[in-house]
């Protein structure tokens, strides 16, 4: 491949989109792909004591400086290992980006959409997903398997975590070319089988299949 893909992984903690990210990078990786697997907030050394931050800080944390926080992680990560690794024509499976900041920053916590599409612009460098893959659950489903054991974000409560997924929802139907809505509903298999036709298709796509 002359130039890398870009795929990101986005829905809500428990929607299984970690596991379809591990899973397709093996199967990637049989098939001879050259795959970087990634994560936002905290790829890097800078980005991972953002992380901490972002999921553990126990004192009140503004929902601008959250904003920025996660705006200035994602800027280090496509300086320090996305655009190079695209450049090298590998294949990038990231587990959340943009579209993450727009539905929880954005419409989980009310931070202006126009607002926050125009800083994800800045920090990515406008570098753009070529695909997206939106995995959907119900917010009563996702929070069962996602335990008691909850982080800063997982806890913000049940009205929060149904703005998200309203907002992740509204953002498939502005963006459908990228952005590919999958039923998490489904056992692990199923969505696995979606999930892989899906890249499949926009691998074959792009070399010319």
């Amino acid at each position: 491949m002359k130039k890398g893909l870009f795929i990101t992984f986005e829905g809500a903690d428990g929607s299984g989109k970690t596991t379809q990210l591990n899973k397709i990078k093996t199967f990637l990786d049989e098939k001879g792909y050259e795959t970087v697997v990634t994560r936002e907030p905290g790829a890097l050394d800078f980005g991972k004591k953002i992380r901490e931050i972002l999921l553990h800080y126990d004192k009140n944390l503004s929902d601008k400086a959250e904003m920025f926080l996660f705006l200035a992680d994602r800027a280090q990560h496509i300086e320090g290992l996305i655009k190079p690794s695209l450049e090298q024509g590998k294949i990038v499976l990231c587990d959340r980006h943009t579209d993450s900041t727009i539905a929880y920053q954005g419409y989980g916590r009310g931070q202006d959409i126009n607002l926050l599409t125009l800083l994800n612009d800045i920090a990515v460098n406008n570098l753009k997903p070529d695909l997206t893959l939106l995995y959907d659950v119900s917010v009563e489903t996702a929070q069962k398997r996602v335990g008691d054991e909850k982080d800063r974000m997982e806890a913000s409560g049940i009205e929060f975590h149904k703005k998200v997924r309203n907002g992740y929802i509204q953002l498939q139907k502005d963006n459908s070319e990228r952005i590919k809505l999958i039923d998490a509903n489904n056992d692990i298999e199923t969505v696995y089988e979606n999930t892989k036709n899906i890249i499949m298709d926009l691998i074959n796509k792009r070399l010319g299949v």
